[in-house]
């Protein structure tokens, strides 16, 4: 491999240090081949696509395990060391009552669906069952199952060559299952998330290399065809070429930096979101409080792409749960209800779904610590848009919010969902493991009749 070297900027956990971005051939962005992801466009025959229009999903995690009965499933006739100190609110849909703290989105509640009775969760500090399905299992991260966002990038491709179909914008976190911003599982890194952090960014542009160079760089790799000879006629090199030709394309095109560029953006719309910190937030080893990407994630859809995943917050409250939760409602509150405003208004609410959600719920019961620990009997999840059916609540919890009670829903209840709205037979649609053979996207492969 070919290598075009900047300065060095610095140091991966890995070891490796990150050089300014381009190598002839490979053209890594972001610790990824873009030949490598764009070969996922070669194997994207319709095979379970039901619609060729551009459909999306912004995946929110909630990084820690939100407390349910602390947001959108209050408790009020527990006693008090039960249902805490916050109080319910009305929404604009009869009958559905929210967390005070949660001003925004009560007034919205008709573009949302709440599911209060969500199980299948399993002890772990880990995003990777909210962003594939699948927990960490003996097989590894995700059972070595492929995120959604990977599934969707092997089942339907790319909508546009120079934009990748699935985006993580997670940020780097010490507890690394946090940070997972869904990894590719058996389909490898040709489906991996492309990954614009801070550094990104900078790879994205063509520092100290005009393109003018950059074609020069072109015509250096044609001109090693001779060298080729019979390796030209093996049947794993055929279409080496075009996959290159289309990473040089992603990197010539401005329009992916143009989507992760906010200083483009109105400062009205982006004060509607929040915009927020990159910080973890609380200086927690969790997600930020960073608004911004809520608004990055919207565009980034507009530019095609299919699947964006990020981090907000620090659920994880075995402490102070009642002191630092109202900040953190409030700017979530704040950038998911101006996300989904703006998708209505863009009149894109029909085709990009939203979900935000967490690895399990808190303790029903307080502790000594003002916090509530690891409850993975029961959690929450809210949803929008994808055309599906808002102004809802589906399924309860007992008295105590303890366990589900009524309309049990399951994790993976809640993926076939976002795959049918992403145009996906989900009941149909399989993805070959490597070796070989069909594997269907989930093992519960009914969409949620309640939003469909």
């Amino acid at each position: 491999m070919l290598e075009l070297l900047g300065s060095s900027v610095g140091r991966h956990c890995d070891g490796r240090t990150r050089r300014h971005f381009l190598k002839v051939g490979g053209l890594a962005l972001g610790g990824l081949s873009l030949p490598q992801i764009l070969q996922a466009e070669r194997s994207s025959a319709a095979t379970g696509s039901q619609s060729p229009s551009h459909k999306a999903v912004i995946m929110i995690y909630l990084s820690g395990g939100p407390s349910h009965q602390d947001m959108y499933d209050l408790k009020m006739d527990a006693p008090l060391e039960i249902r805490g100190s916050f109080r319910p609110i009305a929404t604009n849909v009869p009958g559905i009552n929210i967390c005070e703290h949660l001003p925004r989105l009560a007034k919205m509640m008709d573009k949302f669906a709440i599911i209060r009775s969500l199980y299948g969760c399993p002890d772990q500090h880990a995003s990777d069952l909210c962003l594939s399905g699948y927990p960490i299992g003996p097989k590894g991260r995700q059972g070595n199952r492929p995120s959604l966002g990977s599934a969707v990038s092997r089942v339907q491709g790319p909508v546009d060559p120079a934009v990748p179909p699935f985006v993580g914008l997670t940020i780097k976190t010490k507890h690394a299952p946090y940070s997972n911003p869904g990894f590719p599982g058996f389909l490898g890194a040709a489906h991996a998330a492309f990954q614009p952090d801070g550094q990104g960014m900078a790879n994205m542009r063509l520092n100290g290399v005009t393109l003018d160079q950059l074609r020069n760089r072109q015509a250096l790799l044609a001109s090693f065809d001779q060298f080729r000879g019979e390796v030209d006629r093996q049947e794993a090199y055929r279409g080496v070429d075009a996959l290159t030709e289309k990473a040089f394309d992603v990197l010539t095109s401005s329009k992916l930096v143009e989507a992760l560029d906010l200083e483009n953006e109105d400062a009205a719309v982006r004060d509607r979101y929040g915009r927020g910190s990159a910080a973890p937030a609380f200086g927690e080893d969790a997600g930020p409080h960073w608004m911004d990407q809520f608004l990055v994630a919207r565009r980034l859809v507009e530019a095609g792409v299919r699947c964006v995943t990020l981090s907000f917050g620090s659920w994880d409250r075995h402490h102070s749960n009642f002191i630092r939760l109202p900040d953190q409602l409030g700017k979530f509150d704040q950038a998911i209800t101006a996300l989904v405003a703006d998708l209505h208004e863009r009149g894109l609410d029909k085709d990009v779904s939203v979900v935000a959600w967490g690895e399990f719920g808190r303790t029903p019961r307080i502790n000594k610590s003002a916090g509530r620990d690891h409850w993975p009997q029961v959690s929450s999840c809210l949803l929008a848009g994808g055309g599906m059916r808002t102004g809802q609540v589906i399924g309860s919890t007992n008295r105590l919010g303890e366990v589900p009670q009524d309309r049990p829903v399951h994790y993976q209840d809640v993926f076939a969902t976002l795959y049918h709205r992403l145009g996906i037979d989900v009941g149909n649609a399989t993805i070959p493991d490597q070796a070989g053979r069909p594997q269907y996207l989930v093992d519960r492969r009914e969409p949620i009749r309640e939003l469909v």
